[in-house]
């Protein structure tokens, strides 16, 4: 009886060792998520960027090599006291699971040092910080691809032999995709604009403020608040003017006084002119034009070319407004007036006949 109950217990002495590991990696587990907790925490209070961004990235990826490791070590055990083959399969997968779990850390410690960047509040190009992240995050994608190819006995050289007789065919059949992806990352490479910009095109009805550059499309905001996606091929066929990126705003405008005010214009002028280079919102080393223009049919026009010194839309109406009021001011002071269309009738004398059967002969 001893004898068959040793041979029972030496049987079932491989399930507790699976159980064991099973039990180690669940302690391992949560003893690694309670330290990189700990430690992902204090890595906030610094001043780097990228510590607490891989830090508070290891976890989860952890816990899946952890217990895919145990797994695969409970059935290699199972599999050298049963001889089944079917344990033999847990090797090669697991190597795939781990090269997949540490991709997926480099594709978490990539967006969450984006979005740490994005957030900082200093002068970081978005546009350039997205660009460099999705680089990053498609190279980790695809060499982990390639890696756990090879682990499961695929030869990567047939692969990219495949991926380039197959290229050939897919490009053909995928060409406004692959011209959408190029003209993205042109857009990454030239960067005509950047996330908040202001575009508009005069060759298309695009306007609006830049949402999101895409692989694909770029999402724009029109001014009426409805959102614009354009495949960003569209970019490499039309011009693109970015306001956002102006030094200054124009100020340019034609204002008429009447004729009999003639003897005043030359005075209004001076004035005018003085006004400018006095004012605090003008910038007096750009260009500043007060002239006398022209003959119009109903009025002597002069005009004002001057530049603000702000380019916030808001900011330069008030700059303007204010230019403008001033004008009024010293066209009145100077005692003229503003013209308005007029027409002057001018009637020929004429003799006055009368009847000679009029009794006042």
């Amino acid at each position: 009886m001893s004898e068959i109950q040793n041979l029972i217990s030496q049987e079932n002495t491989y399930i507790f060792q699976a159980f064991f590991v099973i039990f180690l990696a669940l302690v391992t587990d949560l003893i690694q998520k309670k330290v990189f907790r700990g430690l992902s925490k204090k890595a906030e209070e610094t001043k780097h960027k990228w510590d607490d961004a891989i830090l508070s990235s290891i976890p989860r990826p952890l816990s899946v090599i952890i217990w895919v490791s145990s797994i695969a070590f409970s059935a290699e055990i199972f599999q050298k006291e049963t001889g089944a083959v079917i344990f033999e399969a847990f090797q090669p997968l697991k190597n795939a699971t781990v090269i997949a779990s540490l991709a997926w850390f480099l594709i978490l410690s990539i967006k969450k040092t984006e979005k740490n960047y994005l957030a900082s509040g200093e002068n970081y190009d978005p546009t350039t910080v997205d660009a460099i992240s999705k680089l990053a995050r498609i190279s980790a994608g695809i060499t982990a691809s390639l890696m756990i190819l090879q682990t499961l006995g695929l030869s990567i050289s047939g692969v990219l032999a495949f991926g380039g007789v197959g290229g050939i065919a897919i490009g053909f059949a995928a060409k406004d995709l692959l011209s959408n992806f190029f003209g993205g990352l042109f857009i990454y490479l030239d960067r005509p604009f950047n996330v908040g910009d202001w575009v508009r095109s005069p060759d298309r009805e695009i306007e609006g403020t830049i949402e999101h550059i895409g692989w694909r499309v770029t999402r724009i905001r029109t001014f009426d608040k409805r959102p614009l996606y354009i495949p960003n091929s569209i970019f490499s066929q039309i011009a693109v003017e970015n306001p956002s990126r102006m030094s200054n705003r124009r100020i340019k405008e034609t204002i008429g006084i009447r004729y009999d005010d003639a003897s005043k214009m030359e005075q209004v002028i001076k004035q005018v002119k003085e006004m400018l280079q006095k004012h605090p919102d003008i910038d007096t080393g750009k260009t500043l034009i007060v002239n006398f223009n022209s003959f119009a049919p109903s009025s002597l026009d002069f005009f004002i070319y001057t530049f603000t010194k702000t380019t916030d839309w808001i900011k330069y109406h008030d700059v303007k407004q204010d230019v403008l009021i001033k004008i009024i001011n010293i066209v009145e002071e100077n005692g003229a007036e503003f013209a308005f269309p007029t027409s002057t009738m001018h009637v020929a004398n004429q003799a006055i006949f009368k009847n000679p059967d009029s009794k006042d002969l």
